[in-house]
């Protein structure tokens, strides 16, 4: 099991994941609602859009833009079943837990901080 730092910057290695940033809108976002507010969105997104077992339209269920959480989705590879388990092994067809959703919000707003200060 890797940390977070280490997961962040293997998904740096990666061409595709390397290419997402928080736009200036993003940003303005996030300083007008609050790092909580997102976090509580990201919590949001993951337990209807990812937790499920089944999705009906996994891999397209996740917008490239119109807010800083799935930007960071994107970015981290946490946004669909099968970039789950492609990067993390997570097992398709089986909801996710309670930990393991928890842990993705932890990523996401790991990314969305980093952003943030850089």
């Amino acid at each position: 099991m890797s940390t977070i730092n280490e997961t962040l910057i293997r998904l740096q290695k990666s061409p595709f994941r390397a290419k997402f940033h928080l736009s200036d809108k993003d940003r303005k976002y996030i300083s007008e609602k609050g790092l909580d507010t997102i976090r509580s969105h990201a919590a949001d997104f993951i337990s209807k859009r990812l937790a499920p077992a089944y999705i009906s339209n996994d891999g397209k269920q996740t917008p490239m833009r119109g807010h800083p959480v799935f930007v960071a989705q994107h970015a981290c590879a946490c946004c669909c079943r099968g970039c789950l388990n492609k990067w993390y092994k997570v097992p398709m067809g089986v909801e996710l837990t309670e930990n393991q959703q928890e842990r993705i919000v932890n990523l996401l707003m790991a990314w969305i901080e980093k952003e943030l200060n850089a």
